[in-house]
């Protein structure tokens, strides 16, 4: 270690107002002997330092000139005092200054704290959010594939009754296979000879049969011409109209399924709004009642063999992918 060098001067008074020899030395030393105040400054800067109490490991033997002026003892202790008055609100202006300090830190801290919290906090609504709206599609989508699980069981229930009555009707022979379809007899009298040929003349359903079926397949087609370039529209019109002539054909007793509401949002969306397909119900028996809300098929007039052709129509203009292409 380099010597300390220290005014003797300085030093014995510093050690006449109390203070060891030690921090005296180590005073006049780190403050340069610049003067008895310094000192005293330092002293009470560091007093709290753990080495302020340590000699310097050289003894002090160089003397140096001071230009401090000599004080008496009294001069001294009210000079010391000031020093100490000046270092203690040197020190509590420092103190607030720290203080200040850590509670701009705290602040800062907990600011960050709280828009982390908040982060945090809107993160999870936005995970939750899109949670739910996960579920909801989830559960729309599910909903979507029940119905049209359930419109698949339906059209396949009556696609496998109008088949069958199909492959019932090839199997009758000639001329009774030919009444059912909606055609004359070749010679009437021979099927019934009771029946005379004045009597089909005063009953020509069978011709008007299939007259009204030419009649829905053009309304099929018309439908099908206007709304071209939306196939799937057109196809969920033919697959609703066929569920409800279907339905009254397995239930002509039941009333609410001969009876369809104008305004409801279903009929509307898939038949509803296209003229061609009230009209197609309308050739079915279906009548406009209750100032127009309803359709409604009366019962006496519910016509098997018409909603069979009408059935029958339907399946066609579903399946043949050439259905009213050539016609208009």
């Amino acid at each position: 270690m380099n010597v300390v060098e220290v005014d003797r001067k300085l030093l014995r008074e510093l050690q006449a107002l109390g203070f060891p020899l030690s921090r005296a030395a180590n005073a006049l030393h780190y403050s340069g002997n610049s003067g008895l105040e310094d000192a005293v400054n330092w002293i009470i800067d560091h007093e709290n330092d753990a080495d302020i109490d340590q000699m310097p490991l050289v003894a002090v033997n160089i003397e140096i000139d001071s230009s401090e002026p000599e004080y008496t003892n009294e001069e001294m202790e009210m000079k010391v005092q000031e020093l100490r008055d000046r270092a203690h609100q040197k020190k509590e202006v420092k103190k607030l200054e720290r203080e200040g300090e850590k509670e701009r830190i705290r602040a800062g801290k907990e600011l960050l704290e709280t828009k982390r919290i908040a982060e945090e906090n809107e993160r999870k609504r936005f995970l939750a959010l899109r949670k739910a709206e996960k579920e909801e599609e989830k559960r729309a989508r599910e909903k979507i594939r029940q119905k049209i699980d359930a419109d698949k069981a339906k059209l396949g229930i009556e696609a496998f009754t109008m088949v069958s009555r199909h492959v019932s009707l090839e199997a009758k022979p000639g001329v009774e296979r030919r009444h059912n379809l909606g055609f004359l007899s070749e010679n009437p009298a021979a099927v019934n000879p009771s029946i005379s040929i004045v009597h089909n003349k005063m009953n020509p359903l069978p011709v008007l049969s299939v007259t009204k079926a030419e009649h829905m397949r053009e309304c099929l087609r018309s439908l099908k011409r206007n709304h071209k370039g939306d196939d799937a529209r057109v196809k969920r019109a033919f697959q609703t109209l066929l569920i409800y002539v279907g339905n009254v054909i397995k239930n002509p007793n039941e009333e609410k399924f001969r009876k369809i509401r104008v305004g409801n949002l279903l009929f509307q969306d898939r038949v509803g709004s296209m003229k061609e397909g009230v009209e197609f119900l309308e050739l079915c028996g279906f009548e406009k009642t209750e100032g127009g809300n309803f359709l409604f098929l009366p019962h006496h007039k519910v016509d098997m063999a018409a909603l069979n052709s009408a059935g029958s129509v339907l399946r066609s203009a579903l399946t043949n992918p050439f259905f009213g292409v050539l016609s208009g």
